[in-house]
């Protein structure tokens, strides 16, 4: 089993960065594909990057490519989201998400999940 809990959100302004962590239990964190997950209010959970287990590939949703990294340190047990150049809709809560197999942007392909943490952009 993995659990999983996010750190590094906060209240920031537009324009601004934010880096994400995720740390995970278990010592099987280096075998499984990472996701990052972001949810606003009355809206669904929406796929914004995922990476394999070794680092490569990696994916991103449409509205993060150019201006989002998502890396990982397995030693660490430890998955990253860093996002530049932040906008008022990147607004949510942000969750981790682990996964078997290769990256994939289904929340369904994901097996455990944190908490979440907030992420809030003003304007």
């Amino acid at each position: 089993q993995v659990q999983l809990v996010e750190s590094g959100g906060g209240l920031v302004q537009a324009g601004g960065s934010l880096r994400l962590s995720c740390a995970a239990s278990g010592r099987t964190f280096s075998s499984y594909t990472m996701g990052w997950f972001r949810q606003a209010p009355e809206k669904e959970r929406e796929f914004v990057a995922a990476i394999n287990w070794s680092g490569y590939p990696t994916n991103y949703v449409d509205s993060v490519k150019g201006r989002c990294i998502i890396s990982r340190d397995n030693a660490k047990n430890t998955v990253y989201l860093q996002i530049y150049s932040l906008k008022p809709e990147d607004t949510a809560v942000y969750y981790c998400a682990a996964a078997r197999g290769m990256p994939t942007a289904k929340p369904s392909g994901y097996e455990y999940w944190g908490q979440g943490t907030q992420v809030t952009v003003s304007s």
